[in-house]
C-alpha cells in the first residue's frame, strides 16, 4: 500500500524563455509509469511558481508529475532528480515527497 506522494514541479521553459517539446515530459511520464506502475501528471494550466532571487520575485510556469510509492528510495530520486536538472536546463528540480493515508 502506498504511502509516500511524490511530487516533481517541471518548468514549461528555460532561463532563456524557450519551452520544452512535448517529448521532453512524455519520457518523464513514460519513465515514471515503468518504474511506478503509474503516474499522474496536472499539466491542463500551468501553475505558477514564484521566489524571491536577488530582491526580485521571479518566476516560473510548471507542471507536477506525481507517483504513490512505498519506499522513498532517496538515492534514486537524487539521481533522478540532478537528470531532470541535467534534461531540462536548471540549476534545481524541485522533488518533494508527503507521508499520505489513502481513505
Amino acid at each position: 500500500m502506498p504511502n509516500h506522494l511524490i511530487q516533481i514541479l517541471l518548468p514549461l521553459s528555460d532561463n532563456e524563455s524557450r519551452r520544452f517539446p512535448r517529448a521532453a515530459y512524455a519520457q518523464v511520464r513514460s519513465e515514471l509509469t515503468e518504474r511506478f506502475g503509474g503516474m499522474t501528471a496536472f499539466t491542463r494550466g500551468p501553475a505558477e511558481g514564484l521566489w524571491e532571487e536577488n530582491g526580485r520575485t521571479a518566476r516560473d510556469d510548471i507542471v507536477v508529475f506525481e507517483v504513490m510509492t512505498s519506499d522513498l528510495e532517496a538515492p534514486w530520486w537524487d539521481g533522478y532528480r540532478r537528470s531532470l536538472e541535467t534534461r531540462f536546463r536548471q540549476e534545481r528540480i524541485i522533488i518533494r515527497a508527503q507521508d499520505i493515508a489513502l481513505l
